[in-house]
C-alpha cells in the first residue's frame, strides 16, 4: 500500500510539474530568445523560475501531496518549499550555463532538457522528505 502511494503521489507530481514546466518554458524561452539574447539565456533562469514556483506551490501543496504528511500554516513550510525550489533553480542555472554558455555554446532551447528530466526528480524527492512530510 504505501509504495502505491508513493507511486500516484509521483504521478500526481508529474502532471503538476509538467504544468509548471510549461510556464516555466513559456517564460523562459522568450527573455532568453528576445530579451537577453541566447548568450545571456542564463538570466532568464531566475524569473521563469520564480513564476513555475509559485504556480508549483499551490499545485503541489493542494494536490501532489494532498493527504500526505501536515501542513503549517506559520510559515516554516513554504519556507521550506521555497529552499527546495531554490536547489531546483540552482540545478537549472547550472545545466544552462554549461549548455549555453562559454564552454559548449549549445541554444537556448538545449538546457530545458536536463530541467525538464532531472530537476523534477531531485526536487520530488526533497519536497517529500523536507516539506510534505
Amino acid at each position: 500500500m504505501r509504495d502505491n502511494e508513493v507511486f500516484w503521489q509521483l504521478v500526481r507530481f508529474g502532471i503538476a510539474g509538467g504544468l509548471s514546466t510549461v510556464i516555466y518554458s513559456a517564460v523562459y524561452l522568450p527573455l532568453a530568445w528576445w530579451v537577453f539574447g541566447e548568450r545571456l539565456s542564463v538570466l532568464a533562469v531566475a524569473p521563469a523560475f520564480v513564476v513555475a514556483a509559485a504556480v508549483g506551490f499551490v499545485l503541489h501543496s493542494r494536490w501532489s501531496f494532498k493527504g500526505y504528511g501536515t501542513r503549517d500554516t506559520s510559515g516554516r513550510q513554504q519556507a521550506k518549499f521555497l529552499a527546495v525550489q531554490l536547489s531546483g533553480m540552482a540545478l537549472n542555472l547550472a545545466f544552462t550555463w554549461i549548455i549555453t554558455g562559454p564552454l559548449f555554446h549549445g541554444p537556448a532551447w538545449a538546457p530545458l532538457v536536463p530541467c525538464i528530466f532531472v530537476t523534477p526528480l531531485a526536487t520530488f524527492a526533497l519536497n517529500r522528505q523536507l516539506v510534505f512530510k
